[in-house]
């Protein structure tokens, strides 16, 4: 059965980014460049259209063939005009207020999420990425079977949380651990 992974980055303080949704505090590819390299090899699948054309990346997908994000998640990339940010992936967007219109290469979702993840986890193919935010995370918590947090090391003191919503204990157990030069650390861990 396919797996739903939370991969994202995250200050020491839990927040995955500022209280207007920006991110740019965390570490470039010209500041990270031991980082940059092992996540250009390792979740090639992960980086927007954009990044994979200047990186020269045309790696095939390691880990996962479908991404499910929220409309906050997916907003900033819009604004933008990119209007598919993973054209590498099968793309689902959480929104009751964004049109399917947009692109026809992303699902727009505007029902239940766990049960479409859950619906998700049942066909064949590779894991799936849940790209974020904070309360489709929370939303998505009872589905969620591993965790791959980049910890950046920086406070910010306020943002959108890692999860956001009502308080609930989910216990995972870490299983692997890599520390960079410029401070940052992967966590991987599985639902208990």
């Amino acid at each position: 059965m396919r797996k739903l992974v939370y991969y994202v980055a995250s200050t020491l303080d839990g927040y995955i980014a500022g209280p207007a949704g920006q991110y740019d505090f965390f570490p470039a590819a010209d500041r990270a460049t031991d980082l940059f390299p092992y996540l250009f090899e390792e979740f090639p699948e992960t980086l927007p259209a954009p990044a994979r054309a200047h990186f020269e990346i045309s790696a095939a997908n390691k880990h996962f063939d479908t991404v499910v994000m929220g409309r906050g998640t997916y907003e900033p990339g819009l604004k933008a005009g990119l209007t598919s940010p993973y054209p590498q992936l099968r793309q689902i967007v959480i929104s009751s207020s964004l049109s399917a219109e947009i692109d026809p290469s992303v699902e727009f979702i505007s029902s239940d999420p766990l049960k479409k993840v859950q619906e998700l986890k049942q066909e064949e193919g590779m894991d799936i990425w849940l790209c974020g935010g904070g309360k489709l995370a929370q939303q998505l918590l009872p589905e969620i079977d591993e965790l791959i947090l980049k910890l950046n090391p920086i406070v910010i003191g306020n943002g959108i949380p890692l999860f956001s919503g009502q308080f609930q204990v989910k216990k995972f157990r870490l299983v692997s651990s890599k520390t960079f030069e410029s401070g940052v650390m992967i966590f991987q861990y599985h639902k208990l």
